[in-house]
């Protein structure tokens, strides 16, 4: 008999529980001010792209102060939809789909301020920063639909927004999206090996 995938946690989910006693009293605010959380969601990208229109144009101090805003908005849809008893598959579908157009957008603008610098070797690493990036997610969400886990590995979203936002506040894009660059793309084949295992495990469980 094939036993469910052990549940594994991030350190996203970890800062969540951490911090619920100051999530959920502003996420029932919000409520009550009427804004759902695909709206908040929406919002959170708006600040990022801004962020990343900043980080574009070479603002590395303000970008990376709007950066940190904008996550810290998107932090409360989910909190929101919990506290309204309508988590729904749809609203974590709009979610992580969005989190990832944040990711891509933040990533082209710096990708857009290396190449005006005509640092193509910055260019060159912001371009594996975002592989790396996409593909953890990428990972997790292929994994999981195949029914197996992958919530492991060191460098998760929430770690790398804090890599790059105080990095970014310092004036050191490079330094940034080096560490993701390699960081991000280690972990995504943590992920691999991960799954592996479990494919492995499965396996034998048949024979």
């Amino acid at each position: 008999m094939n036993q469910s995938p052990k549940q594994e946690t991030t350190f996203s989910d970890k800062l969540r529980k951490i911090f619920k006693g100051i999530l959920d009293p502003i996420g029932m605010f919000l409520n009550r001010t009427g804004l759902t959380p695909n709206t908040i969601t929406l919002l959170g990208l708006v600040g990022t792209a801004f962020a990343a229109y900043l980080l574009a144009q070479g603002e590395m101090f303000w970008g990376g102060v709007c950066l940190f805003l904008s996550v810290i908005v998107d932090v409360f849809d989910g909190t929101m939809a919990r506290l309204r008893g309508e988590p729904s598959d749809f609203g974590a579908f709009v979610d992580s789909v969005s989190d990832r157009y944040a990711e891509f957008i933040t990533f082209g603008g710096l990708l857009y301020y290396f190449l005006t610098q005509q640092n193509y070797l910055g260019a060159a690493i912001t371009f594996l920063a975002t592989a790396g990036s996409v593909l953890v997610s990428y990972v997790k969400a292929r994994a999981e639909g195949l029914g197996f886990t992958a919530k492991v590995g060191i460098l998760t979203r929430a770690e790398r927004y804090i890599v790059l936002i105080p990095l970014l506040i310092f004036n050191q894009p490079f330094w940034a999206v080096c560490i993701i660059a390699v960081l991000g793309n280690f972990t995504a084949f943590q992920r691999i090996f991960h799954v592996r295992a479990q494919g492995h495990a499965r396996m034998k469980q048949k024979q």
